[in-house]
């Protein structure tokens, strides 16, 4: 009866052992994912703000901003 108990506490142990790294690396990549959304998310931000700067830096923009400011404009 003794190699049957200390069989079953072992498989309990080693049972408990693993639900607790399942628990650990659940933990981990609950992490990691939420780190990686903010870091897209910052991402987004800075693709948005380079393309607001590619229109603003648009040649014809400039130009035509230029003429508008000298009277270029005078349909009004």
């Amino acid at each position: 009866m003794s190699d049957s108990s200390t069989i079953i506490v072992l498989l309990t142990i080693t049972v408990i052992l693993l639900a607790v790294v399942i628990v650990a690396l659940l933990v981990v990549l609950t992490f990691l994912i939420n780190r990686i959304n903010r870091i897209m998310k910052n991402v987004e931000t800075v693709s948005d703000n380079i393309a607001h700067v590619t229109d603003w830096v648009n040649p014809v923009a400039i130009v035509s901003t230029i003429a508008g400011f000298f009277g270029g404009k005078k349909g009004k």
